[in-house]
């Protein structure tokens, strides 16, 4: 697979894509078998997939296990991030919490999860209101010193955070939500990355799963599955959004391609330094996955697509509205 640089000055180099592994854990039903999930993650290694992404609230803390058992064998040639930010109580989301000796001590335990050395790129989750980010990017600044982190990273950060953390430390990477039916970074987000250096890693690139074309308003989630309170997936905003994946299963198909390869080409194709991560607990749809980034677009195809997408409104907020405080500063 071919390879990306995320960040400028000192660049770190990953594959064009990358591996979500939240699902294998948390966040969309049951957690995954883990043999099975090693599996995923071992071929993907084998098929050119060289960056993973995890984070400590994921499981929690099996997530990160997992990824370190699995990675084991193949140290010195992947790039793992994971993320500090949310408080635990009782093995449950309690807030946020960036405040430097938390940070550090969250580093610690997740280096010995990970069982290694350093993290390569270590990302601050969401953005703490209570703890200036001058701070929290002052106290990674001095975990990159002592060689326990590699890289710096922000996920769902607004421009002006993302201006003031890196006057302290490099930011390597943005994390955010980017895809065909969430598109606002492009606004102020993905310029202010350009001017600055930054690399872009865009989560849920297929829509928590609706992007592939496999989800419509009769589908069904596991009752511990996170799509349950997102507006944009009730049955109603799925049967409206279905436009949208009709569009992408139509292109695809002159493209020999599913609509899941076309959505993560598309997304290939906007910068050099968008990295996407999309997520599978399927050896079927991480082959499908990697197939999309030997998909190429030409122009005539992307201007088709994004005058047709323009035309179609999705329905739906992306989080609850009790999450939406904690997106987007």
């Amino acid at each position: 697979m071919q390879t990306r640089k995320l960040g400028g000055g000192n660049t770190l180099e990953v594959s064009a894509l990358g591996l979500g592994c939240m699902s294998m854990s948390y966040g969309y039903g049951p957690p995954g078998d883990r043999h099975k999930m090693i599996e995923v993650i071992r071929a993907a290694v084998s098929r050119g997939v060289t960056f993973f992404d995890t984070a400590e609230v994921y499981g929690p803390f099996t997530n990160e296990e997992l990824l370190g058992e699995a990675l084991a064998p193949f140290r010195g040639q992947v790039i793992i991030a994971s993320k500090f930010g949310f408080r635990l109580v009782d093995g449950k989301q309690a807030g946020l919490d960036s405040r430097p000796e938390h940070i550090k001590q969250v580093t610690e335990a997740s280096l010995k999860r990970l069982k290694v050395e350093a993290i390569d790129l270590l990302y601050q989750h969401r953005v703490d209101p209570d703890v200036p980010i001058e701070d929290v990017a002052g106290t990674v600044r001095d975990l990159i010193r002592a060689g326990k982190v590699k890289h710096f990273g922000l996920s769902e950060a607004g421009v002006q955070t993302i201006r003031r953390a890196h006057a302290v430390q490099r930011v390597t990477a943005l994390q955010s939500e980017y895809s065909l039916w969430w598109r606002s970074p492009e606004l102020d987000v993905l310029p202010t990355l350009e001017e600055l250096g930054i690399g872009f890693v865009p989560f849920s690139p297929l829509g928590r799963g609706f992007l592939t074309g496999k989800i419509d308003e009769n589908t069904t989630f596991d009752s511990t599955d996170f799509r349950n309170i997102v507006p944009r997936f009730t049955p109603e905003a799925r049967k409206a959004n279905k436009a949208l994946v009709d569009l992408l299963t139509a292109i695809a198909a002159r493209k020999s391609a599913t609509p899941a390869q076309l959505a993560l080409a598309w997304l290939l194709a906007r910068k050099p330094w968008i990295v996407p991560i999309p997520g599978t607990t399927k050896l079927e749809r991480l082959e499908e996955n990697i197939g999309a980034a030997t998909l190429e677009l030409t122009p005539d195809d992307l201007r088709e697509i994004d005058s047709a997408a323009s035309r179609i409104a999705v329905q739906g907020e992306r989080y609850p509205e009790h999450l939406h405080r904690m997106v987007g500063r």
